[in-house]
């Protein structure tokens, strides 16, 4: 182990729950500001349903049609 030398220095008691506290309270932090800063998140809450894309009507025309010539 590299850093195994850093429990002379830290208890293991006391080094792995500020480790693992520590970890909990940066993955919370990034959860909350993702679903803080999306769009879509508080009309999912609502129950409101997912916008879809837009949808094609016809197919489109082709701008230049190929015709076989004949001889």
């Amino acid at each position: 182990m590299i850093y195994g030398k850093i429990w002379c220095v830290v208890k293991p008691t006391v080094g792995l729950p500020l480790f693992l506290g520590s970890v909990a309270v940066i993955a919370l932090l990034v959860h909350a500001s993702i679903l803080m800063n999306t769009t879509w998140m508080k009309a999912y809450w609502e129950g409101k349903p997912a916008k879809t894309a837009a949808q094609v009507e016809s197919p489109p025309t082709p701008l230049a049609s190929v015709t076989a010539e004949k001889p």
